[in-house]
């Protein structure tokens, strides 16, 4: 019972915000309304933007990464069950050298989907009134 707890738990704490950002990881790119969900959600989390990039690099990016490196040709959506059960499967193991294997090889997960987190993280910034780099 303890591990369905704690697997509930997990989705309820992430599972909205994981499938809010997993457009960042579509072959196309996203779109405003995608966006602004992900705002929404990132704001209902209140994580800071460092936060966020924890989650994108560490709870996100190694399961959606393989989506990207697949040979499985075109995707334009997620089965939201299996995505939440390999996210949650991946965060359950998140931890210790496993953590700090990931976040040393982030940059390699999240070369595709950089440039998306980045528009993203501008717009979480201008969402928040804050003044973002370079402008």
């Amino acid at each position: 019972m303890h591990h369905e707890q704690e697997i509930e738990e997990l989705v309820v704490r992430r599972g909205a915000l994981w499938l809010a950002l997993s457009p960042l990881w579509l072959e196309r790119d996203p779109r405003e309304s995608d966006y602004a969900r992900m705002i929404r959600e990132i704001e209902a989390s209140e994580l800071t933007l460092q936060q966020l990039e924890w989650v994108y690099r560490l709870e996100m990016s190694p399961v959606m990464a393989r989506n990207q490196l697949s040979m499985a040709g075109e995707w334009r959506a997620f089965d939201e069950t299996e995505l939440l059960t390999r996210l949650v499967r991946h965060n359950r193991k998140l931890g210790g050298w496993r953590k700090v294997s990931w976040s040393l090889f982030s940059g390699l997960t999240t070369m595709m989907s950089r440039p998306r987190f980045n528009e993203l993280a501008m717009r979480v910034m201008v969402a928040r009134g804050e003044r973002p780099p370079g402008s």
